[in-house]
């Protein structure tokens, strides 16, 4: 019996589609009013609130399912309170009929008697979604108002001090409580005096070009050039213009004899510099006429790397190209001059060469890059290969599968951080040519079992042979947490697939809507060191589906 606690204790957790999913429900431990009394068998024997999810009891008594659950952590041979008898867990079971009463109770709205409405307690949560009468926070940044729903629409229309106004000047939108800052320091059309006490107002946006104009700024005089320092207002420029003819004539008069001697010394220096220009082309011509009889001798080398390394001997072969002109020259009838230019032919060729071989290295180059390309291509359809080839040899055709979930507590963090909120399976198939199946889990818990538990869902997938299958998917599925201690105490949960859920119809897509369950294993339970349901940062997760009355293609 040891070994079959912990599995019965798993199976009164309820199965119910993943959270993009809606179904009837209601918050636990509200202050409903009921329009009728609630009959004491709607009410938990252990709480007496509403029953939340009811479990019965093989004495026949009704509880909450957390109630059950706190009922099994206080003592491991839990009591009934109203009986006494010893609760038996796997004579618990879920109370789906009283549960179909109990979200259809009728209750008054919380914002009673302003609102007058009357719902059944499994569509309570999604009234208050809707009813005019609750109180909610304004929708504006900043703004921490509470207002009924009724009067949103004027709370952020005329009184809300976070709404967006029109400026008056620049037509920009700006949050209400910034806009005289914003008129005052950021818009353009804003009307501001001039700073010159000309007494005209003026937009911001257009203030420097008054500025230009303005008959009360103070300007440089124009002779400032000349040496008239004055600053006068712009309105007295031409009176002071007049009554300063003089001084400026005078003023006009000296720097033009500082330029005539500056322009007589500039036309010393340039012909100095003439003279040095007329210097350096002589220099140049005598160069250019001993280079031309040196390439004349020895070729166009147009290696410069060569030119560079023999560049300590070009002084001595200069002396001796020298010596052979005037050799030449003195005695042209006697010199034979054939070896030297058989030597300069045989060098030419050599160059040729050369330059062919690099222009056939370019080209070597050039498809040895192509190829690096083309190798680079197959090794990556290599590597996609070879993981097609990994994911081919773990697939499972027997409706079975393990699922081992390594760096546990990595994932789990890169859960609770909004990072990674789930993680999922390999695919797993029934058969060779049947459904496509896989797991899906969140460490970090999902829907009701966020935070707190670990969720589990078994998700339908689009196959291969889905055209041949017969839909919806129908089979009982089994999720397991395997006890890695040798002592099978598995956490085991079973349902059967409802043909009227989206869920189990043939996929649109890649993949139906999960389901299974949100609270599938507590964190307490799972992470607690009493339990080895992790083992070196490992866990490992079964499901099975069971393939009776499947049949083969």
């Amino acid at each position: 019996m040891a070994c079959d606690e912990p599995a019965a204790l798993s199976g009164i957790f309820t199965r119910q589609n993943s959270s993009s999913t809606s179904s009837l429900d209601f918050e636990p431990n509200a202050d409903y009013k009921f329009v009728e009394s609630l009959e004491e068998r709607y009410k938990c024997a252990y709480c007496h609130l509403v029953l939340r999810n009811p479990h019965q009891t093989g004495c026949g008594h009704r509880f909450c399912q957390q109630c059950i659950l706190a009922l099994r952590e206080l003592n491991a041979a839990p009591t009934c309170p109203v009986d006494k008898e010893t609760i038996k867990m796997h004579e618990v079971f879920k109370d789906n009929c009283c549960k179909r009463e109990v979200l259809n109770l009728h209750v008054f709205c919380k914002n009673f008697p302003d609102c007058s409405s009357k719902v059944i307690l499994g569509r309570y949560q999604e009234h208050l979604q809707q009813c005019l009468f609750e109180c909610m926070q304004c929708t504006n940044d900043g703004c921490q108002d509470r207002v009924l729903r009724k009067d949103l629409k004027e709370h952020l229309r005329q009184h809300c001090k976070f709404r967006e106004e029109r400026c008056q000047y620049c037509n920009t939108y700006v949050v209400l409580i910034n806009i005289e800052n914003h008129e005052k320091n950021d818009c353009p059309d804003y009307p501001v005096p001039c700073l010159q006490n000309c007494s005209q107002i003026i937009l911001k946006k257009e203030i420097e070009k008054h500025h230009a104009v303005c008959p009360e700024a103070e300007v440089d005089c124009p002779y400032k050039q000349y040496g008239c320092h004055v600053k006068v207002k712009r309105g007295k420029l031409a009176e002071h213009e007049n009554n300063a003819l003089r001084e400026h004539m005078l003023q006009i008069l000296d720097k033009n004899s500082q330029l005539e001697e500056q322009i007589s010394d500039l036309y010393k220096s340039l012909e100095c510099k003439e003279i040095k220009i007329q210097q350096l082309a002589d220099a140049i011509k005598k160069c250019e006429k001993e280079f031309r009889q040196y390439t004349q001798l020895f070729g166009n080398n147009s290696n410069g790397k060569a030119l560079a390394s023999h560049l300590d001997k070009s002084a001595r072969l200069e002396s001796q190209v020298k010596q052979l002109i005037q050799m030449a020259n003195q005695q042209q009838s006697k010199l034979d001059l054939q070896p030297l230019f058989d030597t300069i032919e045989n060098v030419k060729q050599k160059i040729a060469l050369m330059e062919t071989y690099d222009q056939r290295l370019v080209v070597l180059e050039d498809q040895s890059s192509k190829h690096d390309l083309q190798i680079n291509i197959h090794k990556a359809q290599l590597n996609k290969n070879e993981e097609r080839f990994k994911l081919l040899e773990g697939t499972c055709y027997n409706g079975k599968l393990i699922w081992k979930i390594t760096d546990y507590q990595k994932k789990k963090r890169e859960a609770v951080e909004g990072r990674v909120l789930s993680i999922a399976s390999q695919p797993f198939y029934t058969s060779r040519c049947g459904y496509r199946l896989c797991a899906r889990a969140y460490l970090n818990g999902d829907g009701s079992g966020k935070g707190t538990h670990i969720s589990l869902y078994f998700v339908v997938m689009r196959g291969e042979f889905d055209s041949l299958l017969l839909w919806p998917f129908k089979q009982k599925v089994t999720l397991m947490l395997l006890d890695q201690s040798g002592k099978k105490n598995h956490i085991v949960d079973v349902f059967r697939a409802d043909p009227n859920s989206s869920s189990f119809k043939r996929p649109d897509g890649e993949m139906n809507i999960a389901s299974g369950c949100p609270r599938f294993v507590p964190h307490t339970v799972l992470e607690s060191t009493r339990n080895t349901y992790i083992r070196d940062d490992t866990l490992f997760l079964k499901v099975v589906v069971d393939l009776t009355d499947l049949e083969e293609l």
